[in-house]
């Protein structure tokens, strides 16, 4: 479904990624790891389109995302959570939710305009579909509060149903886990592979949580000082001598 090849991207004097390669197969759960500063989440907004690409290509289901502007990505049936929580504060959760879907209503403006059938069945579909998130998120007793009201767990849960709100194929997470508790982790490593699951998704998750990682991945790609040092299955990577001395050093 994504392939990344050869992607290089440089900011002035700084090599942010030098050569990635990676292909992310339908259907499956790829994380990629590595140390602060190794490229991570540029990679990420590169698939985005947020940043350009110096050397290389992306592809989404065989099509260049090189040449993209980033409001068309969406529309491909791309979404994506950020590291940094951005919601709407003085909306509910389920108006937070509903701004997800914007690229697939179906409808233009004009049809919402002149409140035209089409746009009223829209609508009704829009918020069936946004109350099988909510209840899907664990959301449902707080569906009517402000998001301004709600601790840092469940907003990050209605990000990811904002994200989901689009019916996207492919799903990026920029580190899910971040600023959880325990238990908050625990139970967002079962939803990512749920929700996977029960939607059809495929995922690719930045996250340094390993626990989260070794436990929903099928494949994890690593990358340190932007350049991709192991790609395999978590076992795999896990014991891989390259990947072990970037994170604990080379007398380890």
């Amino acid at each position: 479904m994504l392939s990344c090849e050869d992607v290089r991207v440089r900011f002035r004097g700084i090599v942010a990624l030098d050569g990635v390669s990676f292909e992310v197969a339908k259907g499956s759960i790829v994380a990629i790891i590595g140390p602060n500063g190794a490229g991570k989440t540029t990679l990420f907004n590169c698939i985005s389109r947020l940043y350009p690409i110096d050397g290389g290509d992306i592809l989404f289901d065989g099509q260049s995302l090189r040449a993209l502007a980033s409001h068309r990505v969406a529309g491909l049936g791309i979404a994506r959570t950020f590291q940094n929580v951005a919601l709407f504060d003085s909306l509910t959760v389920t108006e937070n939710i509903k701004l997800g879907a914007h690229a697939d209503l179906g409808c233009g403006f004009a049809a919402h305009a002149l409140r035209l059938p089409v746009a009223a069945r829209a609508e009704r579909k829009l918020a069936a579909d946004v109350a099988d998130l909510v209840a899907l998120l664990d959301l449902t007793t707080v569906a009517h509060r402000r998001v301004a009201e709600l601790p840092f767990g469940t907003r990050k849960r209605i990000e990811l149903g904002r994200a989901l709100a689009g019916k996207p194929r492919l799903l990026l997470l920029d580190e899910p886990a971040s600023g959880l508790n325990h238990t908050e982790v625990e139970e967002l490593t079962s939803l990512i592979g749920s929700i996977a699951e029960r939607l059809a998704l495929t995922v690719l998750l930045v996250e340094h949580h390993m626990n989260v990682v070794m436990r929903v991945s099928h494949r994890v790609v690593v990358l340190d000082f932007g350049r991709k040092i192991g790609d395999g299955t978590p076992e795999e990577v896990r014991s891989d001598p390259q990947v072990i001395r970037a994170y604990l050093g080379g007398q380890a």
